[in-house]
């Protein structure tokens, strides 16, 4: 992802560009899941998931508490080792640990339900810290493009202050800004507005929505069913470790195939 200089862009740019593809996974989906599992102690939390991202594409994971969504997000980028099957990113294996594991790690851009900002650190540092330390971007272009970065998220103003001093939803977006600084080819999403209270979600989702149009891939568990309707080029439901059901979001929210994704809507859709 290029960032541009700091100012409005012009009319009809989008604010964020994706990372562009290296070349050597040029071809490939951006993301694969090939028959993973993942079970914590005796308890299955993942079956056998098969899932295919493509370069672009918006994939949005719904489902109720406990379904393996969270957990399956965190384990495309290792924070949660598999126990059986492939993640592919890119067209590569992630590697299990080590240096090649960070690396690829910083080609995955994760933001969580709690913002994990540096209370010590202005936003300024929480958003230049990745790029110097792991980028070795020098200090005066990573602050330029972290000041890009911010204004695009609409908290410009806010560079030289604390996370303490932001509302939840200016966190959250300090948070996103500071993935989008590493450039990376694939967004991951955990419920990253359930923290927030009901009037700061918007703006939260307004920024993921504007990241979405601008062809960013992105993997985002969510219970936001408006933006899994309206941003979301597909729609995954989960229920007990399961995939149950893949669609675009018009024929899913429409007509789901399964009685239980039809009881899940039917609860949440109401509320």
């Amino acid at each position: 992802m290029s960032v541009p200089a700091p100012g409005a862009p012009p009319s009809g740019q989008s604010l964020f560009k994706p990372g562009e593809p290296d070349g050597a996974g040029a071809g490939h989906p951006m993301l694969q899941l090939e028959k993973v599992s993942k079970s914590f102690g005796s308890v299955r939390v993942l079956h056998d998931i098969d899932l295919t991202v493509a370069r672009g594409e918006v994939v949005a994971i719904i489902g109720p508490s406990g379904s393996g969504k969270s957990t399956l997000c965190r384990c495309v980028n290792r924070l949660e080792p598999v126990d059986s099957g492939r993640v592919l990113v890119d067209g590569r294996p992630l590697p299990a640990e080590g240096r090649a594991l960070a690396r690829a790690r910083a080609d995955i851009g994760m933001v969580f339900q709690a913002f994990n900002l540096f209370g010590h650190r202005t936003v300024l540092d929480n958003v230049t810290l990745g790029p110097r330390r792991v980028r070795r971007v020098p200090k005066p272009e990573a602050q330029r493009r972290a000041r890009a970065l911010l204004e695009r998220v609409g908290i410009g103003d806010k560079a030289d202050q604390l996370p303490a001093e932001l509302s939840g939803g200016q966190q959250q977006r300090a948070a996103i800004a500071r993935a989008l600084a590493m450039e990376p080819k694939l967004m991951l999403f955990d419920e990253p507005t359930s923290a927030l209270d009901p009037e700061m979600v918007n703006e939260v989702l307004d920024v993921m929505r504007e990241l979405a149009s601008s062809g960013m891939t992105m993997l985002v568990v969510t219970h936001e069913m408006g933006f899994a309707r309206s941003a979301a080029d597909r729609v995954i439901f989960m229920d007990g470790g399961r995939i149950v059901e893949d669609a675009p979001p018009d024929e899913f929210f429409a007509n789901p195939r399964t009685e239980r994704a039809r009881d899940f809507l039917a609860k949440v859709l109401t509320h």
